[in-house]
C-alpha cells in the first residue's frame, strides 16, 4: 500500500520528466518489489492473464525487467535494484490485508473471466498479481547477467534505498509510494518503471504517464513542516504499519491538524477515540532508523550474453528474436556510454575486472 499524501504533494513540489535523457548519469535505486508489482500489472493478455511460458510460470515480471531496464540504460540513467529483506513485524497486519486483498481479487476474477466482462477480469487479475520467492530469484538471477547491481535490504527495501540516496551512493529512490520520503531519501522519482499511455480503469480512455521527480527539501519548505511532522501526518493518515490510520483524517486535514498543533501527541489529544495496532511512536522511531546494511557494492558490468539467452529464451521461452534484438540495443546503450566524451565511461566493470 504504502504511504498516501499525494494530495498534500503541491504541484510546485513535482518536476514533470518529459524525457528519460534529463535523468543522464543519475544513479537511482530502484524499489525492486514495487517495480514488478507494477510489471506483474500491467503486463497481461486482454483478459488479464499474465505472460506465461509453457510450463505456467509466470514471466510478465521478467519482461518488464528486462526491457524497461535497458530503455534506462538507453536514456544513461544508472539503475540499481533494492530488493525487500524480512518484514518488519509492524508491518504484519498490513500483509495479512494484502493476502486477502488478493484472494478475494482471484475470487472475483474467476467470476468475470465466467461472466465474459474482460474490462472487470483484467482489473481483478491485477490486484491478484502475487509476487514468489522463485520469481524474485529468477529476477535477480537475470540482474546479475545483464551486468546491473542489485541490494538485498535487511528489511524494508525502501528504507534501504533511502539510505543509499542519503550517503550519495544514489541521486534518488523510484518507486510509486511516497514512504522513501519519509525514510529520508532527498529525492523520489515516480513512474519510472511504467511510464508511456496508459489506459483508464472502466473508461475507453488513456492518458500519458510520465514519471516525477519530487525533492524532499523542497516539499518540506513549501509545506512549512519537518521531516518528523511529515511522518506524524502520514502515521495519522495510515502507514503500512498502522494501514487503517485515523478514522475520517485524509491527507490535508491530516497536514492541518499537524501544522496547527505541531505534533502528533498533541493532536492525538484532540482525537481521543484514535487508536493504533502498535504504538504511534514505534512507528516514526521505524521510519527515522530502519534496519539497514552499509554492505554493498555498486558495480555495473559487461552483460553476459549467453547467460541472458539461457534465461529467457532457453528457460523461460521467450522470442529469440526479440530477445537478440533487445540485446543489440543493450550493447549499443553500454557502447554509448563508454564513449570518453559521455563522461560515463567508468560505470562498467569489463571482464577482466578493469
Amino acid at each position: 500500500m504504502g504511504v498516501n499524501i499525494r494530495d498534500i504533494v503541491p504541484e510546485e513540489c513535482v518536476r514533470i520528466v518529459n524525457d528519460l535523457r534529463e535523468l543522464r548519469g543519475r544513479v537511482i535505486a530502484i524499489d525492486a518489489y514495487n517495480a514488478l508489482y507494477q510489471f506483474l500489472a500491467a503486463i497481461r493478455q486482454p483478459d488479464g492473464t499474465p505472460l506465461m511460458d509453457s510450463k505456467g510460470r509466470v514471466t510478465s515480471h521478467l519482461s518488464g525487467l528486462f526491457y524497461r531496464t535497458i530503455n534506462l540504460l538507453e536514456a544513461g540513467i544508472k539503475p540499481v535494484y533494492v530488493f525487500d529483506g524480512k518484514p518488519p513485524e509492524l508491518k504484519a497486519g498490513e500483509l495479512m490485508e494484502r493476502m486477502s486483498v488478493r484472494e478475494e481479487a482471484r475470487r472475483r476474477y474467476e467470476e468475470a473471466v465466467s461472466a465474459g466482462d474482460l474490462e472487470a477480469a483484467r482489473r481483478y487479475a491485477q490486484m491478484s498479481a502475487h509476487l514468489t520467492s522463485d520469481m524474485v530469484e529468477a529476477s535477480k538471477e537475470l540482474l546479475k547477467a545483464m551486468g546491473m547491481p542489485w541490494v538485498q535490504a535487511p528489511s524494508e527495501g525502501e528504507a534501504q534505498a533511502a539510505f543509499m540516496a542519503i550517503r550519495g551512493d544514489a541521486w534518488a529512490v523510484a518507486s510509486q509510494d511516497y514512504d522513501s520520503l519519509l525514510f529520508g531519501s532527498p529525492r523520489l522519482v515516480r513512474n519510472l518503471a511504467i511510464s508511456g499511455r496508459r489506459k483508464l480503469p472502466k473508461k475507453e480512455a488513456y492518458v500519458e504517464i510520465k514519471p516525477e521527480v519530487i525533492e524532499l527539501n523542497s516539499l518540506l519548505k513549501v509545506l512549512g513542516v519537518t521531516r518528523d511532522q511529515l511522518i506524524d501526518v502520514a502515521i495519522l493518515v495510515g502507514t503500512d504499519y498502522n494501514p487503517e490510520g485515523v478514522k475520517g483524517v485524509g491527507p490535508k486535514t491530516a497536514y492541518q491538524l499537524i501544522k496547527t498543533h505541531g505534533s502528533l501527541e498533541r493532536v492525538l489529544k484532540l482525537l481521543p477515540g484514535a487508536r493504533f495496532p502498535v504504538p504511534p511512536e514505534k512507528i516514526r522511531e521505524f521510519f527515522k532508523n530502519p534496519p539497514v546494511t552499509q554492505d554493498y557494492t555498486l558495480e555495473w558490468r559487461d552483460p553476459d550474453v549467453a547467460k541472458i539467452r539461457e534465461i529467457l529464451v532457453g528457460e523461460y521461452e521467450f522470442s529469440e528474436s526479440r530477445v537478440a534484438g533487445a540485446l543489440e540495443r543493450l550493447g549499443r546503450a553500454i557502447k554509448e556510454l563508454r564513449r570518453p566524451e559521455a563522461g560515463l565511461s567508468r560505470w562498467f566493470v569489463s571482464k577482466s575486472g578493469t
